[in-house]
């Protein structure tokens, strides 16, 4: 950003960043205690400082000694003779002067020093400063109720004078105070309504009240009036309005048509701040801009949170922040931003109000005051209305020249129809002059809906000055009470202070054709039309992209078909024709086209005859659609479908075969084994699917040596992979066990069966020997659970001992224990498909089996028959239980 000239935003003076520019005439009557001419209009001198010294320049002596790097005490020419006095004109300094040295600091000094008694005087000339600056922006205000008053009394400007003192004393208030009373009530406007808001919100009786918002108002619209330019405009609102509210620092903005800001004035930023601010391009999102296009502005607790950059974002970085839209007459000329140091609350309304009145002080300002040169905003050229007129009759789309219609407080109420051009079309098919003249509400009272907005739209533009555009928006127009609707592309745009509303009806027509030329692409449809008796063919583009044949070659005839198909589709083709032209009926049917470059693509065409009014044959229409895709999806899908049959009809045949093999080798109940004092009953129940043959099995058979041989064991699985391996390791326990070797021994070569010569499977078995003369039980588990014993009606299950899986190592060694037996016990041995179940652990399982376990029914079988009733598995797996119970 380049820097701001000097009269333009950003540029007050070096030493005083904070004070306005725009000062007051010098005073060029100057007087002190030696000037001889001093006249009878001379101000009284002060109080006689008998000890002061001689100054021959007050106004260099005192810049001396206040300015930084000026000359020090010792340094003030010594005193003439004779006493000085000083007033506010006394040194040849205007109040400007003394401004510049209201806030600057003096050093310390004894009191009865050259530069002690010089500080103390420039403390008075502060004090003579304030009153007087105060006495100037009241005398306006007091002489503007004094002029109110000659015209509502009929009197003289001194009748006036005293009128304004008697009612003053009378209320009992200061004259500043009620002659901004007096302005109040006569003007009735926006500063009066926000000022009485204000008090009537603020009055406390009890506590006594510096300065009303009523004097500050009229105070900073006073200073408004009186400026000459946006900068000092600033400097007012900063110092009468804002600094009471708590604000260290404002901007005031000019919008530029396009969008733009431009910084016309500023106060309490620094002149570097300012100048790089200078001017803020279009659609760069900074709090100003948020500001302009938020109808309500935009009110920010803490500028930290909000992230958007802005004037003075390093100087006040966690402040307040506001930006309101400065508008009048529905017409947004800029934004006011003000700044806060500190975070603030939500603003209570009558602040908001007060601030809005202020940003509606700056419109007035923005409207009526040029902007310096080179502030990146073009003059503002107000075209002469006929001008637009002529513009919108040279356009071929309706359009409408508006203008703002103000009501009697000046506020934007609607918009009036100044003209309308020729090619005007209205959506509800209104003639022209029904529309011209009319208010815009009046006329289309639908366009201020939720659903249209398109008032809303007129009203922003018009404020803004940004041109909108919209694609397809949608038009409602009232007709006899029923809204009648229409779609179309609207143009918006400001020239001056009227507004060119455009539109264009979307033809229906069109849009049609469109949406039927995409869905043809998208389907692959090409669409033709032949008259017979004329021999004329009509294709569209696409049938010519689907046969591969340049849009400049002669669309093909319905009988040549039969030559651009594949041989072996003359019989379909054939019958496509005969039905359609010699039978007159509506046919379709699929054939392969061969193209001019040599690809075969499957075709499906449709068609229907024409018929003139004596049913005769004139023409014939239709489409030609490209299933190539659908062709070979239904290919893939046929060879996938045959594929799955085939696949399942395996799963079954290798089920059916598992099954087979499973129930030849365990029956789901076996003959009874005949042993002396000992019942033998076992039960096997498959899993309820048939896919999940699984690999249990059981055993219980008597050895030559009179032992009998208990067992049951799991297979890893399911299938005929796991049947298969059940088998092997279910004989080869068999044959094992006619050794006479004990429980673990047999696990022992069992685990090197099933690791060795099964195809490493893994399983789970428990073994046991039961000898009938000695009534005990040696057994022996590999990872299986343990057998339960019942005896007098109650069931526990039998001391876990150690023992790996089968087949899980090549060579296992386990561990063997004995049992010892009474009559009427019983002893059951089941694998896990009888007690698991996916939500419980297994001792939970195994709880539950001893509960139903130990309310034995009366016989081994019904007692095998309510476990497996009562059974809460839920893996639908296959079960094995073999019981065995002493008599």
């Amino acid at each position: 950003m380049t820097s701001s000239p000097a009269s333009g935003a950003g540029s007050p003076r070096e030493d005083t960043p904070d004070r306005p520019t725009a000062r007051r005439p010098r005073s060029t009557h100057t007087v002190n205690a030696h000037d001889p001419s001093a006249g009878p209009e001379a101000p009284a001198p002060g109080p006689v400082g008998t000890d002061a010294p001689e100054v021959p320049d007050a106004a260099a002596a005192l810049k001396a000694v206040a300015l930084p790097g000026g000359p020090g005490p010792a340094d003030v020419p010594a005193a003439s003779a004779g006493p000085v006095a000083f007033g506010a004109d006394e040194a040849g300094l205007d109040l400007a002067d003394l401004a510049d040295l209201a806030d600057l600091d003096l050093p310390e000094a004894p009191a009865s020093s050259p530069a002690g008694r010089l500080a103390a005087t420039v403390e008075r000339l502060r004090t003579e400063v304030r009153t007087a600056q105060a006495e100037a922006e009241g005398r306006a205000l007091i002489e503007l109720a004094k002029g109110i008053l000659v015209e509502r009394l009929g009197c003289g400007p001194a009748q006036a004078a005293r009128q304004l003192a008697e009612l003053t004393e009378q209320a009992r208030v200061s004259p500043l105070e009620f002659a901004v009373e007096v302005i109040n009530q006569a003007a009735r406007d926006r500063v009066s309504e926000v000022a009485g808001a204000f008090l009537a919100a603020t009055a406390d009786p009890a506590t006594p009240v510096e300065e009303s918002a009523a004097v500050r108002l009229r105070a900073a619209e006073s200073g408004v009036l009186a400026a000459s330019d946006t900068q000092a405009v600033a400097d007012s609102l900063l110092q009468h309005a804002l600094r009471p509210l708590g604000a260290v620092a404002v901007a005031v903005w000019a919008a530029g048509p396009d969008g733009s800001l431009t910084l016309a004035g500023s106060a309490g930023f620094s002149p570097v701040e300012a100048a790089r601010w200078r001017y803020v391009p279009p659609d760069v999102a900074t709090v100003a801009r948020r500001g302009l296009t938020e109808p309500d502005g935009l009110w920010l607790g803490s500028l930290a949170g909000s992230g958007l950059p802005t004037l003075g974002r390093r100087d006040f970085a966690d402040g307040a922040r506001v930006a309101v839209p400065a508008g009048t007459g529905g017409r947004i000329h800029g934004v006011l931003e003000i700044a806060w140091a500190r975070p603030e609350g939500p603003q209570p309304p009558p602040v908001i109000r007060q601030i809005e009145a202020l940003a509606e002080l700056c419109a007035h300002t923005l409207e009526s005051h040029a902007l310096p040169p080179g502030g990146g905003q073009e003059p503002r050229l107000l075209p002469d209305a006929a001008e637009l007129m002529d513009l919108a009759d040279g356009l071929h789309d309706p359009a409408l020249v508006l203008v703002p219609h103000l009501d009697d407080t000046g506020r934007l109420v609607d918009f009036r129809i100044q003209h309308v051009n020729t090619h005007f079309l209205d959506p509800a098919g209104r003639p022209r002059a029904m529309i011209n003249g009319a208010l815009l509400l009046e006329a289309y009272p639908m366009a201020a809906a939720a659903s249209s907005e398109l008032f809303q739209r007129v009203e922003r533009v018009h404020a803004t000055g940004e041109p909108f555009r919209a694609h397809r928006m949608r038009l409602t127009a009232l007709v006899d009470q029923v809204p009648l609707a229409a779609v179309a592309d609207i143009s918006i745009s400001r020239h001056g202070a009227a507004v060119l509303l455009i539109w264009r009806i979307e033809d229906e027509t069109a849009r049609l054709a469109s949406l039927l030329q995409h869905a043809q692409r998208l389907g692959r449809i090409g669409g033709f039309e032949e008259n017979v008796l004329t021999g004329e063919i009509t294709w569209n583009g696409q049938l010519f992209d689907l046969y591969g044949r340049p849009p400049t070659s002669p669309p093909v005839p319905l009988e040549d078909l039969a030559a651009h198909a594949h041989p072996d589709e003359a019989v379909t083709v054939g019958r496509f024709l005969r039905t359609l032209l010699h039978h007159r009926r509506p046919a379709s049917a699929a054939f392969r086209l061969l193209r001019p470059d040599g690809v075969t693509r499957h075709m499906r065409v449709v068609a229907e005859p024409v018929l003139d009014t004596d049913g005769q044959l004139f023409g014939v229409r239709g489409a030609y659609q490209d299933i190539s895709a659908q062709h070979w999806t239904e290919v893939a899908l046929a060879a996938t479908r045959d594929q799955l049959a085939h696949t399942e009809q395996q799963a079954v045949e290798r089920n059916r075969l598992a099954l087979q093999l499973q129930h030849a080798i365990m029956p789901p109940a076996q003959t009874p084994l005949e042993v002396p004092e000992l019942k033998v009953a076992v039960r096997y129940r498959p899993a309820e699917t048939e896919q999940l043959v699984g690999g249990d099995w059981y055993d219980a058979v008597l050895l030559p040596s009179g032992l009998v041989l208990l067992c049951v064991g799991d297979v890893a699985g399911h299938g005929i992979e796991a049947a298969t391996s059940m088998v092997v390791l279910r004989n080869a326990l068999r044959g094992l066990a006619v050794t006479g070797a004990g429980p673990a021994q047999l696990l022992s070569w069992l685990n090197i069966v099933a690791h060795h010569l099964t195809g490493a499977v893994t399983a789970t078995a428990v073994c046991g020997l039961y000898d009938g003369e000695k009534r005990t039980l040696r057994w022996a588990r590999a990872g299986h659970l343990p057998p339960v014993l019942v005896r007098d009606s109650e069931a526990v299950a039998l001391p876990p001992i150690k023992g790996l899986l089968l087949g899980a190592v090549p060579e296992a060694g386990y561990e063997e224990t004995e049992v010892q037996l009474a009559a009427g016990d019983t002893l059951l041995m089941y694998t896990d498909g009888l007690i698991e179940r996916r939500d419980r652990s297994v001792e939970e399982s195994l709880s539950h089996l001893l509960v139903t376990a130990s309310s034995a029914p009366t016989s081994l079988d019904q007692h095998l028959d309510r476990l497996l009733t009562y059974s809460r598995s839920d893996t639908d797996d296959d079960t094995c239980i073999v019981g065995i119970r002493v008599a």
